[in-house]
């Protein structure tokens, strides 16, 4: 342990280990579970600041701290320390690979907002919008850098290295399919207008999720496996839980982007049908309910380019008139109970109790 803080006396203190330890150890107690997630925040972010500032010119700082600044709900570094020390593992091993995650989550975040042109997250302008698109390309690139330096920060850095440049990959995949699900747009990009999916099928769904939701939460309780030392039943079990738990994010962010609450969900309502994504789960199932005249209807709004307030709002009432969100809600459910059923074949101690408040904290959130 000392030899490990000596080594990188920037990035780690006793305290901060023996917080860490205090907040995950007194987690199962906690009724409120968003609670322990903003503790955790605390202890995460110093450490992924120093990260991402490390080598930049301090001129340029807050171009790469800017979107960790808007918030977040760190969900992805906290099940990466749950997991690992569910299996026994230390905190110490775990804390920079998992600081790692969050910087690959908003790696992502940053570019999937200027693919989108998307103003606005976490209700404060996007990284592009606040500073300019090649100052966040710019820092795109940082983000990347400081990816390598989290995984050289672990324990077992080569598997942690290979694991952050595998998902990172999924996520590419993801992000294309979610492009090529939009129903028009992006006229100046013919790969784009070729490869267009006109119809869109559950299977295509669970194929683009699975890259750009699931890969990550999934390596995120893969992490805490591999910094833990795991068997290999136990990495399987990790690798399903964290999987399944990503595609029923997924389903619910889908279901709150329709027929959520603009001030709790933090993001503007109506946000995929306004940049014409048909890979929203909730679109799909009422694709398949919907009358020929309704379907016509709503696929016309959703191929606009541009749509005002009250297109998005005849789209919803559109989609209110089927039972999408319900079976939407259900299919969340379904994977949910697929993620709670690996815990079983996981250490069954209270870190285990908090993974499983995790799957209900995912499928019940407002944001």
């Amino acid at each position: 342990m000392q030899k490990t803080i000596s080594k990188n006396p920037i990035f780690f203190t006793q305290r901060t280990v023996l917080r860490v330890n205090k907040i995950v150890n007194s987690a199962q107690r906690e009724v409120n579970l968003e609670k322990v997630l903003k503790q955790l925040t605390r202890i995460i972010d110093p450490i992924i600041e120093k990260l991402l500032i490390s080598y930049v010119d301090k001129k340029f700082r807050k171009i790469v701290t800017y979107s960790i600044s808007t918030g977040g709900k760190r969900l992805r570094p906290a099940l990466a320390i749950i997991s690992c020390k569910m299996l026994g593992g230390k905190i110490e091993d775990v804390l920079h690979p998992a600081a790692g995650l969050e910087i690959i989550h908003n790696y992502s975040l940053i570019i999937d907002d200027i693919i989108d042109n998307s103003l606005m997250r976490r209700k404060k302008p996007t990284l592009w919008h606040r500073f300019g698109e090649s100052m966040a390309l710019c820092g795109a690139i940082d983000y990347s850098a400081t990816i390598l330096q989290s995984a050289n920060r672990s324990k077992n850095s080569t598997l942690v290295a290979e694991l952050f440049a595998k998902t990172i990959k999924k996520l590419v995949d993801g992000e294309i399919l979610d492009i090529l699900f939009e129903q028009s747009g992006r006229e100046n990009e013919p790969f784009v207008c070729q490869s267009r999916y006109k119809k869109i099928t559950m299977n295509d769904y669970f194929e683009m999720v699975k890259g750009k939701t699931g890969a990550l939460l999934q390596a995120s309780c893969l992490l805490g496996g591999i910094c833990a030392n795991a068997k290999k039943k136990e990495l399987k079990a990790l690798k399903n839980y964290g999987l399944n738990l990503g595609i029923a994010f997924q389903i619910r962010d889908d279901i709150l982007d329709i027929f959520g609450e603009e001030k709790k969900f933090g993001k503007k309502i109506g946000k995929d049908i306004e940049e014409r994504k048909g890979g929203n789960v909730v679109i799909i199932l009422a694709l398949e309910e919907l009358s020929l005249k309704e379907r016509e209807n709503f696929l016309k709004i959703l191929k606009k380019r541009k749509k005002t307030k009250k297109d998005i709002e005849r789209a919803v009432k559109i989609l209110q008139k089927t039972r999408a969100k319900e079976e939407a809600f259900k299919l969340g459910e379904k994977f949910i109970k697929k993620a709670k059923k690996s815990l079983g074949n996981l250490p069954q101690n209270q870190y285990n109790e908090i993974l499983k408040k995790i799957t209900d904290f995912v499928i019940k959130r407002e944001k």
